[in-house]
């Protein structure tokens, strides 16, 4: 039997984080997971560490944009119409979560954390010895016509007022930045604050060798063992149980099952996505992240060719595959970039976290003492794991926090 001052659950990008930073802090800490480290979610992402990142991806607000994407005329979003009414719920939730002023509410929530977000990633891939995957070059957002870039005025005001740096860019300016861009686009927007990943799964599997390395262990095991022993808690593991006083929830969108398990209800669903690799053509190289607005997928270097990732997909957690989206990105993204054949048989499906709210959870669950959650981080888990295991530490650890948590608390939707 091990024990321990702190089991884990979840070995993601902010479990492995949230691990790392109790275990700065004195603990001793349990990482536990079904799999090995960084191969769920935190793998199949963009890869881009966006400390610029300013407006959560809303619910359309615009009638004639609503009624694009319900009659899916867009690749920026699918859906499964079987599942809607269950996710009716949540779906008016965001809805009302996605008006101009909600929405520049909640980044102003979310700005302390995306401010430092690249700063703590440094100080785990520093000594992780990983900070050669990181590239600081920003990322861009193209527009196909001037209207689509108008559109993007109140962003502007907001990253102006918050000071978030930008650049706006002409197709010109852009192509200066990234040669191998065809000019199929009228307007770019570079946001500087960032860093390119070329191996988000790599990055958090060198995270968890850290972890390991610094006297933490790593066991492989089932979250929904997970109970009530005493004042404590204990799970098991393939190597047997784990006691341990205090435990975290950090298992993205299987969190739901537990926390209902132990009495905890929070409204979280899975925004999938899926993405593929594409072969690079004549020589083409990326420098940073590119997002075609019109299609709503990201193109990022990595070092299994260039990763598109799609937009979003409305659908059960565990529904069948349905990539539609992959297959109308592609077209596009060939119009952008010379890229060849796609690299995988099946496109990769993720699923990412949500609230309807757009905020993660960052703190304890209500009303269990000794249960702490870190979940919900939607679009931004990558960006977000390590400054929310920095947060969750401090909070659990009587330390002052580095900034006021309660708009992560999950007592918001009690």
């Amino acid at each position: 039997m091990a024990r321990c001052d702190v089991v884990v659950l979840g070995a993601g990008i902010v479990g492995v984080s949230v691990a790392l930073h109790l275990q700065a802090h004195g603990l001793s800490v349990v990482l536990m997971d079904h799999a090995a480290p960084g191969e769920g979610t935190s793998f199949g992402n963009a890869g881009v560490i966006e400390g610029s990142a300013l407006l959560p991806v809303g619910f359309p607000q615009d009638p004639v944009t609503l009624l694009s994407h319900a009659m899916k005329q867009t690749s920026e979003s699918n859906y499964h119409l079987a599942d809607l009414p269950a996710l009716a719920p949540w779906l008016w939730d965001y809805f009302l979560h996605s008006s101009p002023q909600a929405l520049a509410a909640t980044a102003r929530d979310l700005r302390p954390l995306l401010s430092r977000a690249r700063a703590e990633h440094h100080a785990l891939a520093a000594p992780a010895g990983v900070m050669d995957l990181l590239t600081p070059s920003g990322w861009m957002k193209l527009y196909r016509t001037e209207t689509a870039f108008a559109a993007t005025a109140a962003e502007r005001a907001l990253a102006d007022e918050l000071k978030v740096a930008y650049s706006v860019l002409d197709a010109a300016g852009a192509i200066a930045l990234e040669p191998f861009l065809k000019p199929c686009f009228e307007r770019a927007i570079h946001w500087h604050d960032c860093d390119n990943c070329s191996d988000p799964g790599g990055l958090v599997k060198a995270y968890a060798a850290l972890f390991e390395a610094r006297g933490g262990v790593f066991l492989h095991g089932d979250a929904l063992s997970l109970r009530r022993t005493g004042t404590g808690w204990r799970a098991e593991t393939a190597e047997g149980p784990v006691d341990a006083e205090e435990a975290v929830v950090a298992l993205g969108p299987w969190s739901v099952e537990l926390l209902e398990q132990l009495g905890v209800k929070v409204p979280l669903v899975a925004k999938r996505g899926y993405h593929v690799h594409l072969a690079p053509e004549n020589g083409l190289t990326l420098g940073r992240a590119v997002v075609d607005v019109a299609g709503g997928y990201a193109l990022q270097s990595t070092r299994y060719g260039i990763r598109l990732t799609t937009g979003v997909e409305i659908a059960a957690r565990d529904a069948p595959a349905t990539p539609v989206q992959v297959e109308r990105d592609i077209p596009m993204a060939r119009e952008l970039l010379p890229l060849g054949a796609v690299r995988e048989a099946e496109p990769w499906l993720g699923r990412r976290p949500a609230l309807p709210d757009s905020k993660p959870i960052i703190g304890p669950a209500p009303g269990i003492g000794g249960l702490h959650l870190a979940l919900g981080h939607g679009h931004w888990g990558l960006t977000l794991g390590p400054v929310t295991g920095l947060l969750l530490a401090q909070m659990m650890t009587g330390n002052t926090p580095f900034t006021d948590p309660k708009p992560f608390s999950a007592r918001r939707f009690l």
